[in-house]
């Protein structure tokens, strides 16, 4: 069953052995369509900032027109970073080490991880980091 994954229908099993060919299928896959996912909307953004690229002659029209391109231009910035963080998640599979907290080595967790599946840590190790984080940024 390994490599060919039918997303919406492959059910993750915590009985299976952790990061087994299958989970590593299914996990590859979503990444990947989450990857094509994303750069389809940036090509579509795209076309559309092409096609409002109009002059406007009303200055509240321009206005608008730059203030949602603005918008726009720093949701694909974000989605950018995404997929560098989605071709790390990929690397990390290619590897062997996808699934497993870069902190303490144990596994993430597969629920964690279809719903976040570029997670890094373990919920427990997010956990203390953002609580490291809120005290350095309270200091």
């Amino acid at each position: 069953m390994s490599e060919k994954i039918d997303l919406s229908t492959f059910v993750l099993s915590e009985d299976d052995e952790f990061m087994n060919a299958n989970h590593r299928a299914y996990f590859r896959a979503k990444l990947n369509a989450w990857k094509n996912d994303i750069l389809r909307e940036a090509r579509e953004t795209l076309d559309h900032l092409a096609e409002e690229s109009a002059n406007h002659p009303d200055l509240a029209d321009r206005a608008s027109s730059e203030t949602d391109r603005a918008i726009e231009l720093r949701a694909r910035d974000r989605q950018r970073k995404l997929i560098s963080k989605i071709d790390a998640a990929l690397q990390r599979l290619d590897e062997g080490t996808y699934g497993y907290c870069e902190e303490t080595g144990e596994p993430i967790g597969l629920k964690r991880l279809d719903a976040r599946p570029i997670a890094t840590l373990s919920i427990e190790a997010q956990e203390r980091h953002e609580r490291r984080e809120k005290v350095y940024r309270d200091e």
